[in-house]
């Protein structure tokens, strides 16, 4: 992809996200100070701004930038706040996200990507973004609460064990639903010991899987 490609992907993009009403200044200049093709692989860089998703190593995806902005909109982050992400991938969002927030903690469960991950927020001196080997079920609290939490995977049910990893107030972003279907994609906000939640869209995610991959 050369310059004059990226940034006619990212002009389109901007004029897709002002449709779908995504006109947070601090989100978009984090997405534009975010070198995109360099978390994607070199085949699919003409995509890099496209809605299309895109295979990366270890048999995972990268969501298209549409969505992913979606989600991070939904977010609503913050300056300062501590911020879990279940499920680093390529470490785009997670990149994005350190831009704005205080804190990110990142957790994915195949050890390859989380080094690749952690090599790029390194290579953009983004210190403030964590990237973790682990559980995103099992080693969620070791680093809790959160302000924000996002999931790029599914949950059959209302992933209520996050609750208690939530600071009062606090908003987790998750897609709830059968790993078979459509599932909704849900902004959850605590109140008390509870979440309020509201639907923002339909997505297809990957159920959670628990524990580590074996060997990549």
């Amino acid at each position: 992809m050369n310059d004059s490609t990226e940034r006619e992907g990212f002009a389109a993009f901007l004029l897709r996200a002002r449709a779908l009403g995504i006109t947070g200044r601090e989100l978009i200049a984090a997405i534009e100070a975010t070198p995109r093709q360099n978390f994607v692989p070199d085949q699919w860089r003409d995509d890099a701004w496209s809605r299309r998703m895109v295979p990366i190593e270890c048999g995972e995806t990268i969501e298209g930038i549409d969505l992913q902005a979606q989600c991070l909109s939904a977010l609503g982050l913050q300056s300062g706040q501590r911020v879990c992400e279940i499920g680093t991938g390529s470490g785009y969002t997670a990149a994005v996200m350190a831009r704005i927030a205080g804190r990110v903690f990142s957790l994915e469960r195949y050890k390859t990507l989380a080094e690749q991950a952690l090599g790029r927020l390194e290579t953009l001196g983004l210190h403030n973004g964590i990237v973790r080997h682990a559980d995103g079920l099992a080693d969620v609290a070791i680093e809790g609460p959160f302000d924000r939490i996002i999931a790029w995977c599914s949950f059959d049910a209302l992933p209520r064990h996050f609750v208690d990893q939530l600071s009062s107030n606090g908003v987790m972003v998750a897609a709830i639903g059968p790993a078979e279907d459509e599932q909704a994609l849900a902004r959850l906000t605590k109140v008390g010991s509870r979440f309020e939640r509201e639907d923002i869209g339909r997505v297809r995610f990957q159920p959670i899987v628990k524990g580590v991959a074996a060997s990549i």
